[in-house]
């Protein structure tokens, strides 16, 4: 087996791991989301066709009762993943208002993708015809353009297969080189720059096949060059698969990066939330499940339910303030500090954390309600920071014992009672003063 065999199997690996993973999304997506079926299209039709360029399938289909049957499958398939690519690149700018102003490259691309099924079919009878009647398939071939060159049949016949290819070719990277230098995210310039760039290589790939093959015609070349010629495109060939498989997996990989930080979001706010929850269960939505049900619940997008979970424990953290006296939170600040908690960055959560678990205490332990007691500012400014909070507060909560936790309530309710009867002894004495200041009553 040559490395470039290898690299063949390689890429329709690649290509075919990318196929079945973007495949749930494409089936069971939203139904008005094309642009994940088309592209899962593209996807399937080339890794169809890669494999079909591999050494043993190639060899196998090629020697078949249908002599080079691989070639033409390959083209039937690549036609086919063409057609979806067309289809995509219409579907990712998205639906203009009736009367508006439609840019012109969209105007362009919706007219390619008018006329790209009909192309297609033609292409592809066109094909089949040329196929069975004009190309030579006496001898079974490995290498179609090398054991082909010289040939006027197999060179019509892939003329027509290369003008398609090519056509496509150019107009992914016209368009996607548009959408590059429009592509606000990183992620998304980087991996419609790396499509842009398979897409050059393609049409470079296509003339110069299309090129060798006519001067073929003219000048038969010898069999070393021809195998060499075919080698050396056949590489640039992998490389551009490779460069679109990578280059459209990146925006997916961004979303699946996310996915996973808020999976982890959720593995780490569970123990808080269902803690609160269960003292709260009117709260959420739902009961309140074991952290293996709540991360199999599917019916939820993620960062919904992180967002409900935030809210919830905020919630439930206002209704914890009625049950506590306002000595409670520099008593959790002072619990944290002698805990050693010194900077802000540990304090604030350890802190906050306190503060919960001796709500928590205070309330089951039958505390009745009254008026809302101190706590501190808002720790974020928005709904990533308030997570991020949640987070390092969850964190800590999990240090907290319930016996430590009973003790900062202790000594918040002692402070609670000697502050009373600070104010108590104060009002008296304010009173005292008042009566004695009073003038003596004299008869009239």
């Amino acid at each position: 087996m040559t490395p470039l065999d290898l690299a063949g199997y390689l890429i329709a690996v690649l290509m075919t791991a990318v196929a079945v993973w973007r495949m749930p999304a494409a089936l069971w997506g939203d139904e008005e989301d094309k642009r994940r079926r088309a592209l899962w299209g593209c996807y399937a039709g080339f890794a169809a066709a890669l494999w079909t360029k591999t050494q043993a399938v190639r060899i196998a289909l090629n020697d078949s009762a249908v002599t080079d049957l691989a070639v033409l499958i390959k083209h039937y398939t690549a036609t086919v993943a063409i057609l979806a690519i067309l289809s995509y690149i219409v579907a990712i700018y998205g639906q203009y208002p009736d009367g508006g102003t439609v840019p012109r490259h969209v105007r362009f691309a919706r007219a390619i993708q008018q006329v790209a099924a009909k192309a297609s079919i033609a292409t592809l009878i066109l094909l089949t015809v040329l196929f069975f009647t004009v190309v030579d398939r006496s001898v079974p071939s490995d290498r179609f353009v090398a054991d082909h060159a010289g040939q006027w049949g197999a060179t019509l016949y892939m003329s027509v297969f290369y003008l398609y290819l090519g056509a496509a070719s150019a107009v992914c990277a016209y368009q996607w080189a548009l959408a590059t230098a429009g592509a606000r995210l990183r992620h998304l310039r980087v991996g419609l720059g790396m499509m842009t760039f398979a897409m050059f290589i393609g049409v470079g790939y296509t003339v110069s096949r299309t090129l060798f093959l006519w001067i073929s015609v003219l000048d038969t070349p010898s069999d070393s060059f021809a195998l060499r010629f075919d080698e050396v495109t056949e590489a640039a060939q992998v490389v551009l698969f490779a460069f679109f498989a990578v280059g459209a997996s990146i925006p997916a990989f961004s979303k699946g990066q996310r996915r996973a930080k808020l999976w982890r979001a959720q593995v780490k706010l569970h123990g808080l939330w269902y803690e609160l929850m269960t003292a709260f269960p009117e709260q959420p939505f739902d009961p309140p499940a074991p952290l293996i049900r709540e991360l199999t619940r599917f019916d939820t997008p993620a960062d919904l339910r992180i967002d409900r979970w935030a809210a919830d424990i905020a919630d439930a953290v206002e209704k914890l303030r009625h049950y506590v006296p306002d000595t409670l939170l520099p008593a959790a600040k002072a619990a944290a500090a002698a805990d050693g908690a010194a900077d802000a960055e540990k304090a604030g959560p350890l802190a906050e954390a306190y503060w919960i678990k001796a709500a928590l205490t205070a309330r089951n332990n039958g505390a009745g309600a009254t008026t809302a007691a101190a706590v501190d500012t808002q720790h974020a400014t928005d709904q990533e920071g308030e997570v991020a909070w949640l987070v390092r507060v969850a964190a800590a909560h999990r240090t907290v014992t319930a016996d430590r936790a009973a003790r900062v309530l202790e000594q918040a309710t002692a402070d609670a009672a000697r502050e009373a009867g600070a104010d108590a002894g104060a009002a008296r004495e304010a009173g005292t003063r008042a009566g004695s200041a009073q003038p003596p009553h004299t008869g009239g």
